[in-house]
């Protein structure tokens, strides 16, 4: 019989910081895709996190996430969950 660990868990490591390369996309779409590939998340994810970004980035009236602080991603978050009724992913604990 074979167990294999990551058939159990599967957890994502960030990148470490000594190992993280530097950006090297300009565009904000693109360096979110280049995170998420040093991260070696799946491309289903890449392609989620993509969207809400891109939905964040529009309803705040396309500017820069940068450009806004905690209040706008609060308020973003609390119109998707009474809105659009969409909850945060829980894992599944079976």
């Amino acid at each position: 019989m074979h167990v294999y660990m990551h058939s159990i868990k599967s957890i994502h490591k960030p990148c470490k910081a000594a190992v993280r390369p530097v950006l090297q996309a300009t565009k904000l779409l693109d360096q979110i895709r280049e995170r998420i590939r040093c991260k070696h998340y799946s491309i289903r994810t890449e392609a989620t996190y993509v969207y809400w970004v891109r939905a964040f980035v529009r309803i705040s009236g396309m500017r820069h996430p940068r450009d806004m602080g905690a209040p706008k991603v609060t308020a973003f978050l609390s119109w998707l969950a009474a809105e659009r009724d969409v909850a945060p992913s829980v894992p599944s604990t079976r």
